[in-house]
């Protein structure tokens, strides 16, 4: 019993010396690393796209769903650089927040259904998406403990439910085509919340709008 508090006393001063450290790093220095990170999340998304459009039948393409029907695009967000450069900083950073919460739940989806997808390269795949997801986690991480430095607005998140359920389809075509269609829409997101913290790491190293 003594050991396990001892244990659980040294965890929760791991913590709060994290935290602390965590509090003494420039917001610059936090901005790079997690512009690091949406980064490789974005390289990643990307990577799994091409994988599957290599195999994507085209009648899938077909009957491919529009982008308008992701389950964030409800969500009003600059359409380029130009027009981010015009939202604040603390707006910015709420809007790559809303966006990478919107999609914990997408996810694991995408997580359950890559074990069954029927495509050759389905282990690489699955792997793949758990690696998304570590990213995803280990960035909104990083986005918490900046929202505390930069105030109220950067603390707000948008609810953006996802309402597609865990089931992607029973035959292969639909599989592939609903994988396809959400794991899309993931890479778009990856792009708006990478886009916004370059645009937030600029801003905060003092660059110029147009080196952003």
């Amino acid at each position: 019993m003594a050991h396990r508090k001892t244990t659980e006393s040294k965890l929760f001063m791991m913590v709060l010396y994290m935290v602390a450290a965590c509090s003494a790093v420039p917001i610059s220095d936090l901005l790079d690393r997690a512009s690091q990170r949406s980064d490789k999340l974005h390289s990643l998304s990307t990577t799994l796209t091409q994988e599957l459009d290599s195999r994507f039948p085209p009648i899938g393409r077909a009957i491919m769903p529009r982008p308008s029907m992701c389950h964030t695009s409800s969500l009003q967000t600059p359409n380029d650089k130009d027009q981010a450069l015009q939202v604040s900083e603390a707006e910015l950073l709420s809007l790559a927040r809303s966006l990478l919460q919107a999609w914990v739940d997408p996810l694991v989806v995408l997580s359950i259904s890559a074990n069954t997808l029927p495509h050759p390269a389905q282990n690489n795949i699955s792997n793949k998406i758990q690696e998304l997801q570590e990213h995803s986690k280990s960035l909104g991480e990083g986005l918490d403990i900046l929202s505390g430095k930069m105030g109220p607005l950067a603390q707000t998140i948008s609810l953006l439910p996802y309402t597609g359920g865990n089931d992607i389809g029973q035959d292969k075509i639909s599989k592939l085509t609903n994988f396809h269609f959400l794991l899309s829409c993931f890479r778009r997101d990856s792009h708006k919340i990478d886009s916004f913290l370059k645009v937030l790491r600029c801003r905060a190293a003092k660059m110029q709008p147009e080196m952003c």
